[in-house]
């Protein structure tokens, strides 16, 4: 048996393989509901033998949002839309996941294919909020500094929203703390330059990202996997840096977090960044390795052999693929042919196997 093709145990879950459709968003929505959409673009890559399909960052607050078109939880309707998505996934042996987010400075942006500019407030738009007054960009509008009133706030949203992600039937919820959206903002010295308890020193800066772990881990079921994705640096000098991400996760292994997704980067525009296949597995076995936790890695993932060798070596105990996914949405069928394993195909496939 490969290793790629190993099952992994996480509390309750198992899961069949070690191949995890990473969050990507789909700018799709309207008023944070997912439609058909979603119910075809996650649905498929369950179909296509992932063990885990994780839905895009999904706002747990309508400002919290990166475009005025992502995925919600903050009310009910939208724990209804998801919910046949969720059994649709599970009818295929495969585990129904959902990254909950806050964009912060970030939000109120433009999809990709208009360019990703500012959505103006008379279009939908709305005034960012982050830990400083600090623009992601010269293009980017000016985000308002959040209160300590604000910062409790969001806390009780990402818990809300746990709550409602485990009505709408996810067994696996993952917190978004990377790519330079709010929680990636305040642990970052480039990003947070307050000079209250949540800014300053390593431990401040760490405050509401933790809080937002313990929250949602006492939401979310003890039975079910809690991930956290991070960027385990922002590839700039002064900023938020490998060793500052190890500590962080020995802080959130005891408090419930069972796997770290390890991503890099997205918190400045100029970041010089080593774009290469499997850059960031390094970052990932590092982690795993002085954390002592389970971790995924992501970043052009493209090759069966590729991901068996990650894997075997011991860098990571899970691949996230992205891209390739959208690309190949039958991806691990290809890669358990390649690597001569023998794997269960839909029903309604089968005649293909062979």
């Amino acid at each position: 048996m490969s290793r790629l093709f190993t099952p992994l145990q996480i509390r309750s879950i198992t899961f069949k393989n070690r191949i995890f459709v990473s969050p990507m968003c789909q700018y799709s929505c309207r008023d944070g509901m997912p439609n058909e959409w979603h119910l075809v673009h996650l649905g498929s890559r369950a179909v296509g033998g992932a063990a885990l399909v994780i839905v895009e960052a999904t706002g747990v607050s309508p400002e919290g949002r990166i475009s005025p078109w992502d995925c919600g939880l903050w009310n009910d309707r939208q724990v209804e839309a998801f919910r046949p998505m969720t059994a649709f996934i599970k009818s295929q042996n495969c585990v129904p996941g959902i990254q909950l987010a806050h964009a912060g400075r970030k939000a109120s942006t433009d999809v990709p294919w208009r360019g990703g500019g500012t959505v103006a407030l008379n279009d939908g738009g709305w005034q960012p909020i982050a830990p400083s007054p600090l623009p992601f960009s010269n293009a980017s509008p000016m985000p308002r500094e959040m209160t300590t009133e604000e910062i409790q706030q969001v806390v009780d949203q990402f818990a809300e929203a746990a709550t409602r992600a485990l009505a709408a039937g996810f067994e696996v919820l993952e917190l978004h703390m990377a790519h330079g959206y709010l929680l990636h903002e305040f642990l970052s010295p480039l990003s947070n330059r307050r000079t209250d308890r949540f800014g300053g020193d390593l431990e401040n800066r760490m405050r509401l990202p933790l809080m937002v772990a313990e929250a949602a881990r006492q939401q979310w079921p003890a039975h079910l996997p809690l991930f956290v994705r991070i960027s385990c640096t922002d590839w700039v000098d002064g900023g938020w840096d490998l060793d500052q991400s190890i500590q962080f996760c020995r802080r959130l292994k005891p408090m419930g977090i069972d796997l770290i997704d390890c991503s890099s980067a997205a918190l400045v525009p100029h970041a010089k960044i080593p774009v290469a296949p499997g850059f960031q597995v390094p970052l990932a076995a590092a982690i795993r390795k002085e954390a002592d936790i389970a971790t995924g890695t992501v970043g052009l993932i493209t090759q069966p052999v590729q991901a068996e060798q990650i894997l075997a070596t011991g860098q990571a105990d899970a691949v996230l693929l992205g891209r390739e996914m959208l690309r190949q949405p039958y991806w691990p069928l290809k890669a358990a042919r390649e690597l001569g394993q023998d794997i269960d195909w839909p029903d309604q496939y089968a005649r293909a196997k062979v």
